[in-house]
């Protein structure tokens, strides 16, 4: 029997008294628990003992992420069969004949890359006496986009909405955009953004963007620059942070003052630059090799009250000072990382320990080791542990395994200087 149905069984036989004797637990608490933890059966517990509580302030909305938080950790443990017994289990609540609750069932089959479930779910709407619009369909066409089954988009959104009696939105163009895009026909998602308009749907600065992206990730920046002047100059269309963002993402291994000016000109347009912004800027000055610069824009960020490092920022400023040879300094960074919990990812603080290690800094790599024990998900652990005994760096008191964390936090009056 899967995890999940031992668990509604147990919850079956509980008694009302039991469930009222519940802790409750707000939403916000519910999603952070699941956010941190990584034992996929924990998430499943997390879930029941909310809904068991049946909070009546919480919207279904929240409900919803809450629902998709869970499947996101049940599918990184590749635990699809316990995806499918958790949202099956869903069509024999009453809710099931609202269209949200069922399109959030598709949704969630998408996200979890179970792509023939989120078609049948749609296939027995009928069945179910759930009504269809462009909500539930909008939910298929988007599980398509997560399953990476771009080619069944223009399929269902040529035969759906007549054979059902609806019409598509901008939404439902935009994912179909999106799938062009995605299968490298631009020109194809460009007639898709004439016809639309054609039809009265609104071009927003999230379909102006994805085109623009797809221009650029396909080598066409002429056409990418007029695109930007026909949409933004001649149409008017306003971008957005992202729409920016895209352009310094695929200008950032050119000139840092490009970039900079293309942060002045979202300031004169009123739009605040992003992390993902700053970012850029970071990693454009490390490939310039103007590694002075880069720590400026990083000690500007922790000192920020706006934007503040995020993972990205962390792992992109790690790698270029290991790059550099600056294995200890990259070290400092990483206990701040740890600090506020957004630590780089494996292969980046793989470079650093080996870094350390080279260096004959042999304390800061146990160091390391001992916290990341700690951080990682399970299923990483066995590669840290492999990557510890190459190394060297486990002894009988500081074995892989053993639970001895490392503090990562570093003292205040030492915060700037953790790029120096």
């Amino acid at each position: 029997m899967s995890p999940y149905l031992a668990l509604r069984r147990a919850r079956h036989l509980s008694t009302v008294a039991t469930a009222a004797a519940i802790k409750p637990i707000t939403i916000s608490q519910t999603k952070n628990k699941i956010r941190k933890g990584h034992d996929p059966d924990e998430a499943l517990q997390i879930y029941s003992s909310f809904t068991a509580t049946n909070d009546p302030t919480t919207s279904p909305a929240s409900t919803r992420h809450l629902q998709e938080l869970t499947v996101r950790r049940l599918a990184k443990s590749h635990r699809f069969s316990d995806i499918k017994d958790f949202l099956e289990s869903h069509k024999s609540q009453p809710q099931i004949t609202s269209e949200p609750f069922l399109a959030s069932l598709i949704r969630c089959y998408g996200i979890a890359g179970m792509f023939e479930n989120a078609v049948n779910t749609y296939n027995e709407m009928s069945d179910l006496g759930t009504p269809r619009s462009t909500l539930s369909f909008n939910s298929l066409l988007s599980a398509c986009i997560h399953s990476k089954v771009f080619d069944r988009v223009p399929i269902y959104f040529n035969e759906f909405p007549a054979k059902f009696g609806f019409a598509p939105d901008k939404f439902s163009y935009g994912i179909l955009i999106k799938s062009y895009c995605e299968m490298g026909s631009v020109e194809t998602a460009m007639e898709k953004l004439n016809e639309m308009e054609e039809k009265g749907n609104e071009i927003d600065a999230i379909l102006f963007t994805t085109i623009l992206h797809a221009l650029y990730k396909n080598g066409k920046i002429e056409e990418a620059e007029k695109f930007w002047d026909e949409m933004v100059t001649k149409k008017g269309i306003k971008p957005d942070v992202g729409s920016y963002n895209v352009r310094l993402c695929h200008n950032q291994p050119g000139n840092p003052e490009v970039l900079k000016g293309l942060m002045e000109e979202m300031t004169k347009l009123e739009l605040k630059p992003d992390i993902i912004s700053y970012n850029y800027l970071i990693t454009c000055y490390c490939l310039n090799g103007m590694i002075d610069e880069a720590k400026k824009v990083y000690d500007d960020l922790l000192k920020s009250k706006g934007s503040k490092p995020n993972a990205a920022t962390f792992r992109t400023w790690v790698f270029h000072l290991c790059k550099k040879g600056r294995f200890t300094t990259g070290y400092k960074v990483f206990k701040q990382s740890a600090k506020v919990g957004k630590i780089p990812d494996f292969n980046t603080l793989k470079y650093l320990v080996e870094g350390l290690v080279k260096e004959g800094n042999l304390s800061e790599a146990k160091a390391l080791v001992r916290t990341m024990n700690k951080k990682f998900a399970p299923e990483l652990l066995k590669a840290w542990e492999k990557l510890a005994g190459d190394l060297g760096l486990t002894v009988a008191e500081e074995v892989v395994g053993s639970g001895e964390v490392e503090a990562a936090g570093v003292d205040p009056r030492e915060a700037e200087k953790v790029s120096s």
